[in-house]
């Protein structure tokens, strides 16, 4: 992975799959990326209380889209209607076009289909946390 952390950035990772989670720990934590990481949206929410804060911080959030409870794309519609933009990367194994454009209305730079390319996941965290900073 070809990123570059600045500040040491923040990547969120809901995701209610074990072994997602600590790959993509395991992946951005070798490049210097802070990662916390949650097994489904409600248990972020509860932990990260996201508020305003999170805006402008060198951070983004990469989530599953199917998981039980509270769904990725709920989440994004939660954080949208609370007025806290930070920049989403959804991934999922299964995907169609009105999902997409769910996510996408919900704020979502990017769906990815599961197993996503390494290079795919670089280029687009790295374009959320552009994002992010105001770059």
């Amino acid at each position: 992975m070809q990123l570059s952390p600045s500040s040491s950035p923040t990547i969120y990772v809901v995701d209610d799959d074990d072994a997602v989670r600590e790959s993509v720990r395991f992946l951005l934590e070798s490049v210097g990326m802070t990662v916390r990481d949650y097994a489904d949206a409600q248990a972020f929410i509860d932990a990260e209380k996201p508020a305003r804060h999170l805006q402008g911080r060198n951070c983004c959030l990469l989530l599953d889209l199917h998981m039980p409870g509270m769904s990725g794309a709920d989440l994004l519609e939660h954080l949208q209607a609370s007025g806290i933009p930070i920049p989403a990367i959804v991934l999922t194994g299964r995907s169609s076009v009105s999902l997409r454009e769910r996510v996408e209305r919900a704020g979502a730079l990017a769906l990815l289909e599961k197993p996503a390319e390494e290079s795919d996941l670089s280029r687009e965290i790295a374009r959320a946390l552009a994002i992010a900073s105001g770059d």
